[in-house]
């Protein structure tokens, strides 16, 4: 499985909604689950991101189908990263030939 780090702002939609915040996260775990993905961690930060959240995916697609979901819903707007782990980087260096 991959990693996924998503970092959301509120949109205006969102931000309105604001109290339901938490009610959409479960519902996003939900959501995932469809998908073949698990949701790690949630974080509602301050700064420049309203939200970031952790998600094993088993591939691109499954997590594009996810991030193409959230964003119908409006009440964010998303960035996703893909994330690699000790293991895994010291893997693409070796592949490399680093």
């Amino acid at each position: 499985m991959a990693t996924y780090i998503v970092l959301a702002n509120f949109t205006d939609q969102g931000a309105r909604n604001v109290k339901d915040t938490t009610k959409r996260a479960a519902l996003v775990k939900e959501a995932a689950k469809t998908y073949g993905i698990e949701m790690k961690d949630i974080y509602w930060t301050l700064g420049m991101y309203d939200v970031v959240v952790t998600f094993e995916a088993p591939d691109d697609e499954s997590m594009t189908a996810l991030g193409l979901t959230l964003a119908a819903a409006g009440n964010v707007r998303t960035q996703t990263l893909k994330a690699f782990s000790m293991a895994e980087m010291n893997a693409i260096i070796g592949k490399a030939g680093l």
